[in-house]
């Protein structure tokens, strides 16, 4: 498939149309709240989720989990939804949004069986809409993805590395090891996925994401002939849901060397 599907494009429209009218309007104007883990979010947040929860189901008529919903609500759509579920992320990066900075994405999936079929992340100070169908590609707007199809050594790498929920002793190998060239972390799992996806990095870590950071990344990821396992399951869907953590690289070879550095280090 060339270009992407008619549903997939008003997949893409939505998510820019809820960034447009939710999203950037508040943008450096909102004060951020802390929600009881710890973690931040805004009215922008808020705002963002409703309109999802509006929009999407007349696109595919399934319910919407989000990532500003109680827990149990989440488990509960997450246990009796596996024929059908958006989850979203209204504003993945919320903490660079309260902030000011210019990473942050708005992330959608379709979910069937446990897996995504369908996945869009929009960047949108960037106006850039990465979306994937299952079975059909991945693009960066109207192009396909990956842009860089070179392989790399893994001492050549750049690596997107979030250190907080790496064990201690594969967070220190991180560090003082270096496999790498050199490596990122801006702070926002769901554009992570994307910018591996789209080859402005080659390898990516990460110790626990929760449903909502992956779900439509990974899929832009594999679409994109992208390679995904985790830290303690060579199968990536054998983790835990909620705390999944990642081990990726946009081509196989790369792949192969990473994971083998990561299982002889963790």
């Amino acid at each position: 498939m060339s270009q992407p599907s008619e549903t997939l494009q008003a997949l893409c429209a939505i998510a820019r149309k809820v960034a447009a009218t939710e999203v950037m309007p508040r943008y450096q104007k909102v004060v951020a709240e802390i929600k009881h883990d710890g973690s931040l979010f805004t009215e922008a947040d808020l705002a963002a989720q409703q309109a999802l929860q509006r929009l999407l189901p007349a696109l595919v008529d399934c319910p919407v989990l989000g990532e500003e919903m109680t827990q149990d609500e989440q488990e509960k759509l997450w246990e009796t939804c596996t024929d059908g579920l958006w989850v979203v992320d209204p504003i993945d990066g919320t903490s660079n949004f309260a902030h000011g900075l210019p990473y942050f994405a708005v992330s959608i999936a379709l979910f069937r069986a446990h897996r995504p079929v369908m996945g869009v992340v929009y960047v949108p100070v960037l106006d850039e809409c990465f979306a994937a169908e299952a079975g059909q590609g991945a693009w960066l707007n109207q192009d396909r993805l990956p842009f860089l199809g070179d392989d790399k050594k893994l001492k050549h790498a750049m690596a997107a590395v979030e250190t907080k929920w790496l064990s201690g002793h594969l967070a220190t190998r991180i560090v003082t090891v270096n496999p790498y060239h050199s490596h990122r972390n801006y702070g926002a799992s769901t554009i992570d996925w994307c910018w591996l996806a789209a080859g402005r990095t080659d390898v990516m870590l990460h110790g626990a994401q929760k449903l909502w950071d992956y779900a439509a990344g990974v899929l832009i990821l594999l679409e994109s002939g992208g390679q995904v396992g985790s830290i303690f399951h060579a199968d990536y869907w054998q983790e835990n849901p909620w705390h999944r953590s990642a081990v990726a690289a946009r081509t196989p070879s790369l792949y192969k060397a990473w994971q083998a550095w990561v299982q002889a280090n963790k």
